[in-house]
């Protein structure tokens, strides 16, 4: 069953993604994917870019062509569909709105909330969509850690 990680009250959810994705990628090994709406990915892509030459992070677009996206540690997909066709199972990180179809195909899920009030409303409906079906979730409250 996948590993459900609720990482909510965020106060900058686009740098806390970035951070979280290096990390995973550079520390860990493992093979990201990410998916959001548009304008959220091409923050994603262009702040992974700003990263250190020491920290940089190799990634590429769910549209690439399927050789680019295989061998990329991490791609940005546009909604869900998108990420439940592609080769990777390892973390998929979820900076939209919805549940991300196929999240279930990976062994981690991590769902990023902001402190924004709609962010926050919209997250509670994801956490009880992923309770209802009986996953576990291991809760990050930003709030608390601060």
């Amino acid at each position: 069953m996948t590993e459900i990680g609720f990482h909510y009250n965020a106060p900058d959810k686009l740098n806390y993604a970035c951070r979280l994705v290096r990390k995973a990628v550079n520390a860990r090994g493992l093979r990201v994917v990410v998916v959001g709406d548009p304008q959220m990915l091409d923050a994603v892509d262009a702040a992974l870019w700003q990263l250190s030459p020491v920290d940089f992070v190799a990634h590429c677009r769910g549209d690439a062509p399927a050789h680019v996206v295989a061998r990329s540690p991490v791609v940005l997909s546009v909604g869900g569909a998108d990420a439940a066709a592609l080769p990777h199972r390892e973390m998929l990180v979820n900076l939209g709105l919805e549940v991300p179809a196929g999240f279930e195909r990976y062994e981690r899920l991590i769902d990023i909330v902001s402190d924004e009030t709609n962010d926050r409303q919209v997250g509670r409906s994801r956490w009880r969509h992923y309770a209802d079906r009986g996953y576990t979730i291991q809760p990050h409250d930003f709030a608390k850690s601060s």
